[in-house]
């Protein structure tokens, strides 16, 4: 629910000024001034599950020639067959970390190749494409994320609950006391995280019982997007280590609001701010440049909810019903507003957009592909998105909808997918592949899930049902 720092300069956030290595003696030099032992050479599948093999330090050589060799069905959903050769992930020296919760241990994110070339398949792939199109047009995006987490455990009957047994009040939402109970988990990540370079600047209990946030500084896609599956990483193994379960679910507890990845998006040009005009006529410091993006993820919602919210639980979130705290905090229209959270697009102050349509099961890579995308293709065709929205959206009426022909956020994953089947930006955005077109076969698998889960009789289902008839 925080936001990332006022728009300024990006700088570097390599821990004490330090570089990443850029070549193999490089690498090698921080291999030994970190004491790292192991190496986990990392990707993510279509799902954001992030696969590695554990590389021993000294086989670094044969790692950066040959790259980690994956057999890709195996690994998850990555455009593979049981009979399709290896995927070899080429580490991009660029990510190198290690990893500070995991003394003598170091994490390098991978490019998958297939027979010599990035595979298509790759999330990784996908994002480098678009990136390449923003700098053929001379432009770079900044991207902060707001990671939501809740930390439970399982209790003695086998039903989720919040780890911490006091943390039980009816607003809990920056409760010091819950805070500080979580304070040994919470700091452990915060040390790690500044180790890191990230930055860390604000650490709190969310509005949920057993729900924290942990907010790092903005960075360039590809680092951001690295760092959100780091980030993932790191929290499940430290709240293992104290006993606890730590999940991303966009809505592991029915009665309580749920888990965002909020996504801060801003242009720039080299050191030049270009969503930022402070004689902006609408009152929102945002250039017309900025508004035109606006109009471009605003004319993308339904398509893009099938990427930035990618499962079938996101939708008990995106279309939630008031949880006890009072406010669900996720967006129920295609609506951009001021620094007021009820809208998909919030602008909290001059030169950047807050996108509140991304969830925390969101596949990062993926997810800011087709940000970029959608507001680039605003960007092509000069939308405009209008005045800002000034309703309360927890609040709107029938009528209110009618008066002002709101797009109503899709109420299902299967909703989501229809929609974005019929996108051809977003097609053209997320790649071709040797098969066809990436979002085809994302649409398969995803809809693959809609069909498993349909398929499983809930409790709700025979509570409900059972005597009913």
């Amino acid at each position: 629910m925080d936001q990332s720092p006022t728009v300024v300069a990006p700088m570097s956030s390599t821990p004490a000024g330090r570089q990443p290595p850029t070549t193999r003696d490089e690498l090698v030099v921080a291999l030994e001034r970190d004491g790292i032992e192991f190496l986990f050479a990392m990707f993510v599948d279509l799902h954001g599950k992030p696969c590695a093999k554990l590389v021993p330090a000294s086989a670094v050589d044969q790692l950066l020639a040959d790259g980690a060799g994956f057999a890709g069905y195996a690994a998850g959903a990555m455009g593979q067959s049981p009979s399709s050769p290896d995927i070899l992930a080429m580490p991009d020296l660029s990510s190198y970390m290690p990893a500070p919760w995991r003394p003598g241990l170091a994490l390098i994110q991978c490019d998958p190749h297939v027979e010599g070339e990035p595979w298509p398949y790759a999330p990784r792939t996908i994002l480098r494409r678009q990136l390449d199109r923003l700098d053929q047009m001379d432009m770079a995006l900044k991207v902060g994320a707001e990671a939501e987490y809740f930390l439970v455990r399982r209790s003695a009957s086998g039903e989720l609950e919040v780890a911490d047994p006091l943390d039980r009040a009816s607003a809990p939402c920056y409760d010091a006391r819950a805070l500080t109970r979580m304070y040994d988990h919470l700091t452990k990540v915060s040390r790690c995280m500044n180790q890191l370079g990230w930055a860390n600047y604000a650490n709190d209990h969310e509005d949920a019982n057993g729900q924290f946030e942990q907010n790092f500084r903005y960075a360039d896609p590809l680092t951001t997007a690295d760092r959100i599956i780091v980030f993932r990483y790191m929290v499940h193994s430290l709240a293992a280590e104290g006993g606890m379960l730590a999940t991303f679910m966009p809505k592991p507890f029915s009665h309580l609001t749920g888990n965002g990845l909020h996504m801060h998006l801003s242009l720039w040009d080299g050191t030049v701010p270009l969503f930022d005009d402070p004689a902006d006529p609408r009152g929102l410091g945002l250039s017309p440049l900025a508004y035109a993006y606006i109009g471009g993820l605003l004319a993308h919602a339904p398509a893009l909810a099938a990427v930035t919210c990618p499962t079938v639980n996101s939708y008990k979130r995106l279309a939630a019903t008031t949880p006890d705290s009072g406010a669900a905090w996720s967006p129920a229209y295609a609506t951009y507003g001021g620094n007021d959270r009820t809208h998909m697009l919030r602008v909290p102050d001059a030169g950047r957009v807050e996108n509140r349509l991304v969830d925390g099961a969101a596949n990062p890579y993926l997810a800011i592909a087709a940000l970029v995308a959608a507001g680039l293709d605003g960007i092509d065709r000069g939308l405009d998105p209008g005045d800002p929205c000034d309703l309360n959206l927890l609040a709107l009426t029938a009528a209110d909808v009618a008066d002002r022909d709101l797009t109503a956020m899709p109420p299902t994953l299967g909703h989501a997918l229809d929609h974005l089947e019929q996108d051809p930006v977003l097609r053209e955005g997320l790649g071709k592949t040797p098969d066809g077109d990436y979002l085809d076969y994302f649409v398969t698998t995803k809809r693959a899930e809609v069909r498993a889960a349909h398929a499983q009789v809930t409790p709700w289902e025979i509570d409900r049902y059972l005597s009913a008839f």
